[in-house]
Protein backbone atom coordinates (compact mmCIF):
# COMPACT_ATOMS: atom_id res chain seq x y z
CA UNK A 1 0.00 0.00 0.00
CA UNK A 2 1.45 3.53 -0.83
CA UNK A 3 -0.06 6.63 0.62
CA UNK A 4 0.79 9.82 0.26
CA UNK A 5 2.50 9.98 3.66
CA UNK A 6 5.19 7.32 1.63
CA UNK A 7 5.74 9.37 -0.82
CA UNK A 8 7.10 12.34 1.42
CA UNK A 9 9.50 10.00 3.52
CA UNK A 10 10.46 8.46 -0.03
CA UNK A 11 10.97 11.38 -2.39
CA UNK A 12 11.62 13.94 0.40
CA UNK A 13 8.06 15.92 -0.13
CA UNK A 14 7.16 19.10 2.25
CA UNK A 15 3.55 18.67 3.47
CA UNK A 16 1.95 21.97 2.21
CA UNK A 17 -2.12 21.15 2.87
CA UNK A 18 -4.86 18.49 2.87
CA UNK A 19 -5.30 15.35 4.42
CA UNK A 20 -2.24 13.00 4.53
CA UNK A 21 -3.84 10.49 6.35
CA UNK A 22 -3.97 6.87 4.93
CA UNK A 23 -7.51 7.19 3.46
CA UNK A 24 -4.97 8.68 -0.13
CA UNK A 25 -3.81 5.65 -1.56
CA UNK A 26 -1.74 5.87 -4.67
CA UNK A 27 -3.44 2.70 -6.91
CA UNK A 28 -2.71 4.26 -10.76
CA UNK A 29 0.76 4.00 -11.74
CA UNK A 30 0.43 6.74 -14.17
CA UNK A 31 1.00 10.29 -13.48
CA UNK A 32 -0.35 13.55 -15.00
CA UNK A 33 0.31 17.17 -15.79
CA UNK A 34 -3.32 18.58 -16.06
CA UNK A 35 -2.22 21.58 -18.39
CA UNK A 36 -5.64 21.01 -20.59
CA UNK A 37 -7.52 21.23 -17.00
CA UNK A 38 -5.71 24.59 -16.46
CA UNK A 39 -6.97 25.63 -19.32
CA UNK A 40 -10.52 24.20 -18.55
CA UNK A 41 -11.22 21.01 -20.08
CA UNK A 42 -11.80 18.63 -17.35
CA UNK A 43 -14.23 16.01 -19.86
CA UNK A 44 -11.25 13.37 -19.43
CA UNK A 45 -9.61 13.92 -16.55
CA UNK A 46 -7.73 10.95 -14.55
CA UNK A 47 -8.11 12.14 -11.18
CA UNK A 48 -7.04 8.78 -9.76
CA UNK A 49 -3.84 9.79 -10.73
CA UNK A 50 -0.47 11.50 -8.76
CA UNK A 51 -1.47 15.07 -10.38
CA UNK A 52 2.46 17.12 -10.98
CA UNK A 53 2.50 20.87 -11.57
CA UNK A 54 5.43 22.15 -12.58
CA UNK A 55 6.75 25.85 -14.07
CA UNK A 56 4.63 25.35 -17.18
CA UNK A 57 1.39 24.73 -15.58
CA UNK A 58 1.56 27.59 -12.82
CA UNK A 59 3.06 29.88 -14.98
CA UNK A 60 -0.43 29.38 -17.09
CA UNK A 61 -2.18 29.42 -13.80
CA UNK A 62 -1.49 32.31 -12.89
CA UNK A 63 -2.55 34.55 -16.37
CA UNK A 64 -6.46 33.14 -15.06
CA UNK A 65 -8.77 35.37 -13.51
CA UNK A 66 -9.64 35.26 -9.76
CA UNK A 67 -12.80 33.58 -10.54
CA UNK A 68 -10.88 30.73 -12.69
CA UNK A 69 -8.80 30.25 -10.72
CA UNK A 70 -10.81 29.01 -7.60
CA UNK A 71 -12.84 27.06 -10.34
CA UNK A 72 -9.78 25.28 -11.38
CA UNK A 73 -8.54 24.15 -8.47
CA UNK A 74 -11.95 23.51 -7.52
CA UNK A 75 -12.28 21.22 -9.56
CA UNK A 76 -8.49 19.81 -9.64
CA UNK A 77 -9.44 18.67 -6.13
CA UNK A 78 -11.26 15.48 -6.24
CA UNK A 79 -11.78 12.56 -3.52
CA UNK A 80 -9.68 9.97 -5.47
CA UNK A 81 -6.74 11.98 -6.38
CA UNK A 82 -3.76 10.42 -4.38
CA UNK A 83 -2.10 13.65 -3.52
CA UNK A 84 -1.15 16.75 -6.12
CA UNK A 85 2.56 18.27 -6.25
CA UNK A 86 4.49 21.17 -7.10
CA UNK A 87 7.91 20.88 -8.09
CA UNK A 88 10.66 22.94 -8.29
CA UNK A 89 9.66 24.33 -4.80
CA UNK A 90 7.58 26.95 -6.48
CA UNK A 91 5.19 28.66 -4.20
CA UNK A 92 1.70 27.30 -3.99
CA UNK A 93 -1.00 29.13 -5.03
CA UNK A 94 -3.71 29.98 -2.50
CA UNK A 95 -6.35 29.13 -4.00
CA UNK A 96 -5.01 25.14 -4.77
CA UNK A 97 -4.02 25.39 -0.76
CA UNK A 98 -7.96 26.23 0.00
CA UNK A 99 -9.19 24.08 -2.16
CA UNK A 100 -6.90 21.38 -0.81
CA UNK A 101 -8.09 22.04 2.37
CA UNK A 102 -11.62 22.15 1.93
CA UNK A 103 -11.37 19.01 -0.23
CA UNK A 104 -8.60 16.73 1.58
CA UNK A 105 -6.70 15.95 -1.30
CA UNK A 106 -2.49 16.51 0.29
CA UNK A 107 -0.77 19.21 -1.38
CA UNK A 108 3.02 18.46 -1.36
CA UNK A 109 5.90 20.21 -2.58
CA UNK A 110 8.92 19.27 -4.19
CA UNK A 111 12.08 20.75 -4.85
CA UNK A 112 13.35 18.34 -7.93
CA UNK A 113 13.07 19.21 -11.28
CA UNK A 114 9.38 18.15 -13.00
CA UNK A 115 10.63 15.65 -15.84
CA UNK A 116 12.90 14.23 -13.16
CA UNK A 117 10.34 14.15 -10.35
CA UNK A 118 7.82 12.10 -12.65
CA UNK A 119 10.95 9.59 -14.04
CA UNK A 120 11.39 8.45 -10.27
CA UNK A 121 7.74 8.56 -9.19
CA UNK A 122 6.95 6.02 -12.31
CA UNK A 123 10.00 3.87 -11.72
CA UNK A 124 9.41 3.55 -8.10
CA UNK A 125 5.55 3.46 -9.17
CA UNK A 126 5.71 0.70 -11.32
CA UNK A 127 7.81 -1.43 -9.07
CA UNK A 128 5.92 -1.22 -6.21
CA UNK A 129 2.12 -1.99 -7.49
CA UNK A 130 3.52 -4.31 -10.14
CA UNK A 131 1.11 -7.57 -10.18
CA UNK A 132 2.47 -10.21 -7.27
CA UNK A 133 2.54 -13.67 -6.77
CA UNK A 134 4.43 -16.27 -4.68
CA UNK A 135 5.97 -19.63 -5.57
CA UNK A 136 7.18 -22.38 -3.93
CA UNK A 137 10.90 -22.53 -4.79
CA UNK A 138 14.54 -21.89 -4.04
CA UNK A 139 15.51 -18.48 -6.01
CA UNK A 140 19.47 -18.19 -6.53
CA UNK A 141 21.79 -15.73 -8.73
CA UNK A 142 24.31 -18.05 -10.44
CA UNK A 143 26.27 -16.41 -13.11
CA UNK A 144 24.41 -13.25 -12.70
CA UNK A 145 21.42 -15.67 -13.73
CA UNK A 146 18.40 -15.64 -11.58
CA UNK A 147 17.64 -19.43 -11.49
CA UNK A 148 14.08 -20.37 -9.85
CA UNK A 149 14.69 -23.97 -8.50
CA UNK A 150 11.22 -25.53 -8.15
CA UNK A 151 10.53 -29.32 -7.67
CA UNK A 152 7.97 -31.37 -5.49
CA UNK A 153 8.86 -31.11 -1.42
CA UNK A 154 11.76 -33.20 0.00
CA UNK A 155 13.78 -33.15 -3.69
CA UNK A 156 16.58 -31.63 -2.55
CA UNK A 157 16.03 -27.84 -3.93
CA UNK A 158 17.67 -26.34 -0.37
CA UNK A 159 20.83 -28.49 -0.51
CA UNK A 160 21.35 -27.77 -3.79
CA UNK A 161 21.20 -24.28 -3.23
CA UNK A 162 23.42 -24.41 -0.04
CA UNK A 163 26.24 -26.19 -2.54
CA UNK A 164 25.92 -23.03 -4.90
CA UNK A 165 26.17 -20.77 -2.50
CA UNK A 166 29.28 -22.24 -0.72
CA UNK A 167 30.27 -22.25 -4.41
CA UNK A 168 30.06 -18.58 -4.57
CA UNK A 169 26.97 -17.80 -6.04
CA UNK A 170 24.07 -15.74 -4.24
CA UNK A 171 21.18 -16.95 -2.28
CA UNK A 172 17.67 -14.54 -2.93
CA UNK A 173 15.35 -16.41 -1.24
CA UNK A 174 14.29 -20.15 -0.17
CA UNK A 175 11.37 -21.81 0.20
CA UNK A 176 8.79 -18.63 -0.32
CA UNK A 177 9.10 -16.62 -3.77
CA UNK A 178 7.80 -13.27 -4.08
CA UNK A 179 7.23 -11.88 -7.82
CA UNK A 180 6.54 -9.31 -9.03
CA UNK A 181 6.10 -8.53 -12.81
CA UNK A 182 7.05 -5.14 -13.59
CA UNK A 183 6.69 -5.41 -17.39
CA UNK A 184 5.42 -7.88 -20.16
CA UNK A 185 8.09 -10.36 -19.51
CA UNK A 186 10.37 -8.96 -16.75
CA UNK A 187 10.01 -10.54 -13.27
CA UNK A 188 11.84 -9.51 -9.98
CA UNK A 189 12.14 -12.25 -7.14
CA UNK A 190 12.84 -11.12 -3.77
CA UNK A 191 12.16 -12.76 -0.18
CA UNK A 192 9.13 -11.88 2.62
CA UNK A 193 11.40 -9.63 5.65
CA UNK A 194 10.32 -12.95 8.01
CA UNK A 195 12.58 -15.65 6.13
CA UNK A 196 15.21 -13.47 4.33
CA UNK A 197 18.70 -14.67 4.36
CA UNK A 198 17.34 -18.07 6.45
CA UNK A 199 17.91 -21.52 4.45
CA UNK A 200 16.06 -24.55 5.38
CA UNK A 201 18.16 -27.73 5.44
CA UNK A 202 16.63 -30.67 6.57
CA UNK A 203 18.46 -32.49 9.48
CA UNK A 204 20.38 -28.86 10.43
CA UNK A 205 17.05 -26.80 10.40
CA UNK A 206 17.29 -23.01 9.92
CA UNK A 207 20.67 -21.56 9.18
CA UNK A 208 21.83 -17.79 8.42
CA UNK A 209 23.47 -17.64 4.96
CA UNK A 210 24.64 -14.29 5.71
CA UNK A 211 25.99 -14.99 8.93
CA UNK A 212 27.81 -17.94 8.11
CA UNK A 213 29.07 -17.31 4.04
CA UNK A 214 29.24 -13.13 4.53
CA UNK A 215 27.48 -10.25 2.67
CA UNK A 216 28.60 -11.37 -0.76
CA UNK A 217 26.15 -14.80 -0.81
CA UNK A 218 23.14 -13.05 -0.91
CA UNK A 219 20.82 -10.96 -3.05
CA UNK A 220 17.70 -8.55 -1.61
CA UNK A 221 16.08 -9.07 -5.16
CA UNK A 222 17.62 -10.26 -9.02
CA UNK A 223 15.21 -10.95 -12.45
CA UNK A 224 13.67 -14.46 -12.54
CA UNK A 225 15.38 -16.00 -15.86
CA UNK A 226 15.34 -19.19 -15.72
CA UNK A 227 14.06 -22.25 -14.14
CA UNK A 228 14.99 -25.56 -13.16
CA UNK A 229 12.51 -28.06 -12.13
CA UNK A 230 14.07 -30.85 -10.07
CA UNK A 231 11.62 -34.30 -10.46
CA UNK A 232 12.61 -37.84 -8.95
CA UNK A 233 14.14 -39.81 -11.89
CA UNK A 234 11.35 -41.88 -13.36
CA UNK A 235 13.08 -44.63 -15.68
CA UNK A 236 9.18 -44.88 -17.86
CA UNK A 237 9.71 -41.08 -18.94
CA UNK A 238 11.82 -39.95 -21.68
CA UNK A 239 13.98 -36.73 -20.69
CA UNK A 240 15.19 -34.25 -22.82
CA UNK A 241 19.33 -35.52 -24.01
CA UNK A 242 20.05 -32.95 -26.91
CA UNK A 243 18.73 -29.51 -25.46
CA UNK A 244 15.94 -28.95 -28.29
CA UNK A 245 12.74 -29.46 -26.37
CA UNK A 246 11.74 -25.62 -25.41
CA UNK A 247 9.98 -25.42 -22.17
CA UNK A 248 8.34 -22.64 -20.49
CA UNK A 249 6.67 -21.86 -17.17
CA UNK A 250 4.16 -19.39 -17.12
CA UNK A 251 4.18 -17.10 -14.13
CA UNK A 252 1.52 -14.00 -13.96
CA UNK A 253 1.54 -12.83 -17.88
CA UNK A 254 4.49 -13.85 -18.44
CA UNK A 255 6.92 -17.09 -19.42
CA UNK A 256 10.50 -17.69 -18.71
CA UNK A 257 12.47 -21.22 -19.65
CA UNK A 258 12.11 -23.96 -17.98
CA UNK A 259 14.46 -27.22 -17.78
CA UNK A 260 13.61 -30.42 -16.25
CA UNK A 261 16.02 -31.93 -14.55
CA UNK A 262 15.71 -35.78 -13.16
CA UNK A 263 17.06 -35.93 -9.77
CA UNK A 264 19.10 -39.50 -8.99
CA UNK A 265 22.18 -40.26 -6.40
CA UNK A 266 25.26 -39.31 -8.61
CA UNK A 267 24.26 -36.30 -9.99
CA UNK A 268 25.92 -33.13 -9.20
CA UNK A 269 23.05 -30.78 -8.86
CA UNK A 270 24.78 -27.81 -8.29
CA UNK A 271 27.10 -28.03 -11.47
CA UNK A 272 24.26 -29.12 -13.58
CA UNK A 273 22.45 -25.85 -12.76
CA UNK A 274 25.92 -23.71 -13.24
CA UNK A 275 26.16 -25.03 -16.68
CA UNK A 276 22.01 -24.74 -17.11
CA UNK A 277 22.94 -20.93 -16.25
CA UNK A 278 25.63 -20.73 -18.57
CA UNK A 279 24.44 -22.43 -21.42
CA UNK A 280 21.51 -19.96 -20.93
CA UNK A 281 23.66 -16.79 -21.23
CA UNK A 282 25.47 -18.43 -24.30
CA UNK A 283 21.41 -18.76 -26.10
CA UNK A 284 20.90 -15.32 -25.29
CA UNK A 285 24.02 -14.38 -27.10
CA UNK A 286 22.71 -16.25 -30.29
CA UNK A 287 25.05 -19.81 -29.23
CA UNK A 288 22.76 -22.43 -29.81
CA UNK A 289 24.80 -26.17 -29.31
CA UNK A 290 21.70 -28.37 -29.31
CA UNK A 291 20.66 -26.27 -33.20
CA UNK A 292 24.38 -26.59 -34.01
CA UNK A 293 25.07 -30.21 -33.39
CA UNK A 294 21.25 -30.74 -34.88
CA UNK A 295 22.44 -28.79 -38.46
CA UNK A 296 25.44 -30.94 -38.55
CA UNK A 297 23.84 -34.17 -37.91
CA UNK A 298 21.12 -33.37 -40.55
CA UNK A 299 23.99 -32.26 -43.15
CA UNK A 300 25.47 -35.36 -42.17
CA UNK A 301 22.94 -37.76 -43.36
CA UNK A 302 22.11 -35.86 -46.24
CA UNK A 303 25.71 -36.11 -47.50
CA UNK A 304 25.41 -39.96 -46.85
CA UNK A 305 22.58 -40.36 -48.43
CA UNK A 306 23.31 -38.17 -51.54
CA UNK A 307 26.40 -40.64 -51.60
CA UNK A 308 24.29 -43.66 -52.24
CA UNK A 309 22.36 -42.83 -54.93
Amino acid sequence: MITSKALCEKFDLQYIAGDLSETHQVQNTNISRPGLEMAGYFSHYSSDRIQVLGTTEISFFEMLSKEEKVDRMQKLCRKETPCIIITRNIEPPVELIDACNEKGTPLLLSKDATTSLISKLTSYLEHELAPTTNLHGVFVDVYGVGVLITGDSGVGKSETALELVKRGHRLVVDDNVIIKEVSKNVLMGSAPKLIEHLLEIRGLGIINVMTLFGAGSILTEKRVMLNINLELWDKNKVYDRVGLVEETLSILDSKITKKTVPVRPGRNLAVIIEVAAMNYRLNKLGINTAEDFNNRLNAQIKSQSEGMI
